[in-house]
């Protein structure tokens, strides 16, 4: 752990400045706005170890794959979100020392990041060589009311100085993703255009021809008084500045204003791209910054009102749910349904920034209960519209008549990953899209999507599952050899507990929703067919044949389920026991080890209980808890969410608190000693489903609101909003009461601790 942030309700904190903690903070730091995203890397050069980052939402390369064998039905490329040209810098010099954090004296160096108003602000006293210094404040934020817009005002306040000073603003597409399996640069420059004060650099992607137009509009002032000195400039490949020189003296204040517009082919025609980013830099200079900022302040406000949870008594607590949900907050806005989330967002390489079965298994919930519904349909949409790749993707593997497996990492819908144990054989991540559409309705009530889009993708899926199993004569019953379940620690096994009971919940739900869509939608059931040539005689009938007879493991003597064949061939030693010089396993010990070993990464028998909850009582749930929980070392970021929201329900409160704290400051203390890399965004919304699942005891149980909320002994309160089918409810948490709050223009249904109650518009109902 490496403890070195301030807490704080609201913000984030870093007081002096530790240059072995730049990379961790540069992720801690990050901005975004659905769109694009920013580490937060300094304005003015840094020669110190950093990672340079700026991401554009959509945008992506396919580096060419690197293996040191080649298997048939690898993926050719691994998709990249690139690290785009970037748009903050701007370079300092005093006299001709030039401002270099790596270089120079740092007093009261300050770092915030305000997760209310979405801005960071960084200020520090900085002395030259030959004892000249200056004081700087930076304050920069990306807009969520213009989305392709960045603002920074950057001030600098002589302290004995009597030199020139001289800024340089640039524009810089000579990047370079840290992670390219090939060291490849992967831009190449279209066009520069400029005019004093006024940039325009367009590049374009090496494949695929993304085209980018980074543009920046600046203005200096001195002593609250705009200068039109002149403007020298510098160009080179892929490259643009532009330099002011500015006479000053000691307590003069120089203050630069500087915006910029990324505008893109996504969004835009190519020829348009510069006119698209001038007419944004026109607009944003005509508003100004502080005009800017107050309605980017404002949107977040009412990101907030539906959105916040509220803890008294525990700062640190207060400010580790505050982060996870402003990172996915800033991550991903929902406008656009060819977006996603990837694992590290806006904030890192790793992962490549491509989509994850993270998203329909713990972001979906999240969106669910905060955003409009739309948001959280789009994320449903944007699978859907991969369908036609899914189906290709599971081509490639040997599947046929329509048959589609969703790949484990995408960009496009094609399958982007390449270790054979994840790409060929995690092929759970099909049934986290179906699960998905039946989580998007029950929550809902949007029955509609199944008719319009829902039930083309889970019939194309449990085609695979069709293809996928095979009937084993020794068992008599169907079996899925050869696969990897969500824990990964184990590859390459027969009838994982989770893959086989996910398949037949697949084909289950399928069967269902053709009876229900035949029933109440027939001329659209009738075009699904002729579109996708469905035999229902013959299909159905087979799914049917194997619901009823697929193999599921369990072990009668213990009276659990088995997480696959021959788990119980391994010696069981709880991860208790584990020598802590030998944690985390997958850093210490080699694959071989952990293969054979009895540990698990993550929730898997537990992660099929924790969707399937109703289907089993809950001392099938203890069972199995309390057998594979003590063998979990949880060095997945998406592992102890899931524990604490079944170790609630059990009323373990001490056990769901300590797995709770496992994931709520994940990143902010850095447990994994991996921030640096980027955050954890997915994992993110699990923290916040830990709370409103877990400790509030939220569930949707026959289209109707349940809660069975508990209070941790170490805080004083707490309290959630959610959104449920068009309505606003809160929910207040204390050791002597729950109160209820309906935010709602009608009267609400609410069940608690399995009491009804019916709550009138705009009051609220306190039980006790």
């Amino acid at each position: 752990m490496n403890e070195y942030l301030k807490h704080d309700e609201w913000c984030i904190i870093e007081e002096g400045f530790n240059p072995e903690n730049q990379r961790s903070s540069e992720s801690i730091f990050s901005l975004g706005n659905g769109h694009i995203g920013q580490r937060a890397n300094f304005e003015e050069q840094y020669s110190g170890d950093t990672l340079q980052g700026n991401y554009i939402a959509g945008i992506y390369y396919p580096d060419k794959t690197k293996v040191g064998w080649w298997k048939n039905g690898y993926p050719e490329y691994f998709a990249k979100v690139l690290n785009a040209p970037n748009w903050i810098g701007i370079n300092i010099l005093v006299g001709k020392q030039e401002l270099d954090l790596a270089k120079v004296k740092i007093k009261n160096f300050r770092r915030v990041l305000n997760m209310k108003e979405g801005y960071l602000e960084r200020s520090f006293y900085a002395e030259f060589s030959n004892e000249q210094a200056i004081e700087v404040t930076a304050k920069r934020f990306l807009s969520i009311t213009q989305n392709e817009l960045g603002c920074i005002k950057y001030q600098i306040r002589c302290v004995n100085i009597d030199d020139t000073i001289t800024i340089e603003p640039y524009i810089d597409a000579d990047v370079i993703n840290e992670d390219a399996n090939y060291n490849e640069k992967f831009w190449e420059e279209v066009d520069i255009e400029s005019r004093p004060g006024e940039a325009y650099l367009t590049a374009k992607t090496k494949k695929l021809d993304f085209y980018v137009c980074t543009s920046m509009k600046f203005s200096i002032e001195k002593n609250n008084t705009e200068i039109k000195n002149t403007v020298k400039e510098n160009k080179r490949k892929k490259y643009l500045s532009q330099r002011v020189s500015v006479d000053c003296k000691t307590d003069d204040v120089i203050t630069i204003y500087k915006y910029a517009s990324i505008t893109h082919s996504e969004n835009h025609d190519k020829e348009q791209l510069t006119i698209a980013a001038h007419n944004n830099l026109e607009s944003a200079t005509e508003k100004g910054f502080n005009q800017l900022f107050t309605e980017h302040a404002n949107a977040w406000k009412k990101k907030w009102t539906t959105s916040d949870i509220e803890i008294e008594g525990d700062v640190a607590g207060q400010q580790g749910i505050r982060f996870n949900i402003f990172q996915l907050n800033q991550t991903y806005t929902g406008d656009d349904e060819r977006l996603n989330i990837g694992p590290k967002g806006f904030t890192g390489e790793k992962y490549g920034g491509s989509t994850y079965w993270d998203t329909e298994a713990y972001c979906l919930p999240f969106y669910l209960r905060t955003s409009e519904q739309q948001v959280a349909k789009n994320l449903l949409l944007y699978r859907y519209r991969h369908l036609p790749k899914a189906i290709e993707n599971a081509g490639k593997l040997g599947f046929k008549d329509g048959a589609a497996l969703y790949p484990m990492v995408t960009m496009n819908g094609e399958e982007c990953h390449n270790e054979w144990e994840i790409t060929f054989e995690e092929i759970h991540r099909n049934g986290a899209i179906a699960y998905a559409i039946y989580n998007y309705t029950r929550y809902t009530g949007d029955e509609s999507y199944i008719e319009d889009y829902g039930l083309e993708v889970l019939i194309a899926i449990s085609r695979f599952w069709a293809q996928r199993v095979n009937f084993s004569q020794e068992k008599k019953q169907y079996v899925i050899l050869g696969v990897t379940g969500p824990n990964e620690y184990e590859n390459n096994v027969n009838n994982n507990w989770y893959t086989n009971t996910i398949a037949r919940w697949c084909l289950d739900y399928t069967l269902k929703m053709i009876t229900k869509v035949q029933t109440e939608a027939p001329e659209k059931y009738k075009k699904l067919k002729e579109k996708i040539h469905f035999n229902e005689l013959k299909e159905a009938g087979k799914w049917t044949n194997i619901v009823d007879n697929i193999y599921i493991p369990e072990d009668e003597d213990l009276n659990i389920f088995l997480q696959q064949d021959g788990f119980l061939d391994k010696e069981i030693i709880p991860a208790e026991n584990l020598d802590p010089e030998q944690r985390p396993i997958n850093q210490k010990w080699s694959w071989d080890r952990i293969l054979r070993s009895c540990y698990i990464k993550q929730a898997d028998v537990l992660q099929g209980l924790f969707f399937f909850e109703d289907h089993y009582d809950e001392d099938t749930i203890k069972r199995n808890f309390d057998f594979y929980e003590p063998l979990t070392v949880h060095e997945s970021s998406l592992s102890p969410c899931v524990h604490t929201i079944l170790a609630a329900k059990l009323g373990y409160k001490e056990q769901a608190y300590e797995l709770y704290l496992r994931t709520a400051r994940l990143d902010l203390d850095d447990y994994n000693n991996e921030v640096n890399q980027g955050l954890h965004i997915t994992s993110m919304a699990g923290t916040y489903l830990s709370i409103v699942e877990g400790f509030g005891g939220m569930r949707i149980k026959n289209g109707e609101l349940h809660f069975n909320p508990f209070l941790p002994p170490q805080w004083n309160k707490y309290s959630f909003i959610v959104k449920f089918r068009g309505k606003l409810i809160k929910v207040e948490v204390t050791n002597e009461k729950t109160i209820v709050y309906n935010q709602h223009n009608e009267k609400i249904k609410v069940i608690v601790h399995g009491l009804d109650y019916s709550i009138n518009a705009h009051e609220s109902l306190e039980i006790r």
